[in-house]
């Protein structure tokens, strides 16, 4: 049997940082001091250069010889790169995992739609995020696919802050949540083509109203910290 992992001091900085970061208290492009962030977490300055280095190699921090550590950003042509490979890489999971889903499987992804649903009621905008992935890794979890799960994961890391943005900004919570319902009944079906092409929608939708969203802050001479101009 594998031992249990216990949190360390690192790993729970780490967490600790990851979630700042996808909520927006640490903006793109924002220095990470290490020396005040110790201070705020009660930690000494190691678990946060070691966690800072994880989160480097996850992708949301990157280290300016001039600026430290600092949050990554991505230009408005990143995030459309960025979408457009997570439709391509999901909509092949997807297609994989619909044969292979069983009722069982259907149960828990109902109780994630549901949770998504009372915390866009609530605008619950801290929680959004974690069960967005929570409901897109469920799915395609019995495509077996551990690998492309992992890079999946990061595309989702990295775009995540920029979603929550979108949605909150732009009142695209129901949409959303209604795509999530359509793409769980093709999939109910067992109609593998409906449900990738719902997820292919549903994903460059999203891509192209945030990319539409900032581009309009662009001109408007509002442009979010979060996303540095193309």
């Amino acid at each position: 049997m594998v031992p249990i992992e216990r949190p360390t001091v690192t790993s729970m900085t780490r967490d600790a940082l990851r979630e700042r970061i996808l909520r927006g208290t640490y903006a793109a492009g924002e220095p990470l001091r290490q020396d005040a962030i110790a201070e705020q977490l009660g930690v000494s300055r190691i678990p946060v250069r070691e966690a800072l280095r994880l989160l480097e190699a996850e992708g949301l921090v990157t280290f300016n010889p001039h600026r430290g550590a600092i949050v990554s950003s991505l230009s408005i042509a990143e995030i459309e790169e960025l979408f457009e490979l997570r439709a391509d890489i999901e909509g092949d999971l997807i297609h994989r995992a619909v044969p292979h889903m069983t009722a069982e499987h259907f149960a828990a992804i109902q109780d994630v739609l549901d949770a998504f649903e009372a915390a866009l009621r609530s605008e619950n905008v801290a929680g959004w995020g974690g069960l967005n992935w929570q409901f897109h890794s469920m799915l395609y979890a019995p495509a077996n696919r551990p690998v492309t799960m992992g890079v999946v994961q990061k595309l989702h890391q990295h775009s995540d802050r920029y979603s929550r943005m979108q949605l909150a900004l732009t009142h695209g919570q129901a949409r959303a949540h209604a795509e999530h319902c359509a793409i769980v009944r093709a999939a109910r079906r067992h109609d593998v083509r409906s449900a990738e092409s719902l997820l292919r929608k549903h994903i460059q939708g999203a891509g192209r109203a945030l990319v539409e969203f900032l581009r309009a802050q662009q001109a408007d001479g509002a442009s979010p910290r979060r996303a540095r101009h193309a």
